[in-house]
């Protein structure tokens, strides 16, 4: 029987003085990591007549990818790299920072509904200095029996993605049909998320509230999911191998050390030319910031995250 951990969400103000709210899972003092993922925010379906929608000013990021994964809703990405997306529903777009990127994210004039995930994974030591790049990819529906998946990285049930990572890591979008079940192969290597995004749903024996995150550690061949509801229940899986380097994880910013933090945020608030510029950006609002300022740090010295071992503590 698979053993589940259950990660509850929080809810979190994204971006300025009139954000959106998300409803975050990652990291949080019970779980910093699941492989390399670092960060879990799931929001929607928001009415954006009503929220306001998604308008992130330019903000800076060291060391980590950005994982776009939309339901509903386009967003506009524009970042330091001179890459200018619009995000749609369907297709991962992936933001490697490297040593330094910022970037800008706001729902389209058309978007009425906005409904997503954005996900983080941490860059080891041996790429986090690297290049900024973007890579986008639409994944090909794979049928499962009782439901289907989208793989957007890593691979699955037979499928593969090309988005490149420098961890061995799985994300992928699974669709449970009505009062069915799948059974998925895992890489026994890896410790798993599920992540509810609709649907009732039971992980192992274990069931899971929407916006919740089922956690199994390392040494699982395979899970199974059941939709006891009348709808179709949709969710997010990610995996890796166990992360093993020590991180410190402030704001927008990984890196290793208090002292490296502190300095990425005076770069930061000096315009370094570390981040670059981020050209295109057009706010909701028109008294709204052109760049996000970065908060004071804390009174006391940032420690890495310690993760406990990859095992489901239930």
């Amino acid at each position: 029987m698979t053993a589940v951990e259950i990660l509850s969400s929080r809810d979190v103000p994204l971006g300025g003085p009139r954000a959106m709210t998300v409803r975050r899972t990652l990291p949080q003092k019970q779980r910093s990591l699941i492989g390399a993922w670092c960060f879990i925010d799931h929001y929607g379906p928001d009415n954006v007549s009503k929220s306001g929608g998604m308008d992130v000013a330019p903000h800076p990021h060291t060391g980590l990818q950005t994982v776009s994964w939309l339901f509903s809703g386009n967003v506009m990405h524009h970042d330091s790299g001179d890459h200018h997306a619009v995000v749609v529903p369907g297709e991962v777009n992936l933001m490697t920072a490297g040593a330094g990127i910022c970037h800008s994210e706001v729902s389209t004039q058309s978007t009425t509904v906005l409904h997503g995930v954005q996900l983080w994974t941490a860059l080891p030591d041996s790429a986090r200095h690297g290049q900024r790049r973007f890579d986008h990819f639409r994944p090909p529906r794979t049928l499962l029996d009782g439901g289907h998946a989208l793989v957007f990285i890593g691979e699955l049930a037979g499928a593969r993605s090309p988005i490149p990572t420098f961890t061995p890591l799985v994300g992928a979008e699974i669709t449970v049909e009505p009062h069915s079940e799948v059974v998925l192969g895992l890489n026994p290597d890896f410790e798993h998320g599920v992540l509810v995004d609709s649907g009732d749903i039971t992980v192992g024996s274990t069931h899971v509230e929407v916006s919740a995150l089922a956690y199994t550690g390392v040494g699982e061949t395979s899970i199974s999911i059941a939709n006891a509801s009348d709808h179709p229940a949709r969710l997010i899986l990610i995996g890796g191998e166990p992360f093993r380097e020590q991180i410190v994880m402030w704001w927008n910013f990984l890196g290793r050390s208090h002292e490296e933090i502190e300095q990425f945020r005076q770069q930061w608030e000096h315009h370094d030319e570390r981040f670059g510029h981020t050209r295109g950006y057009i706010s909701h609002d028109r008294e709204g910031v052109d760049r996000l300022p970065a908060p004071p740090l804390p009174n006391t010295r940032l420690r890495p995250r310690v993760n406990p071992a990859p095992v489901a503590r239930t």
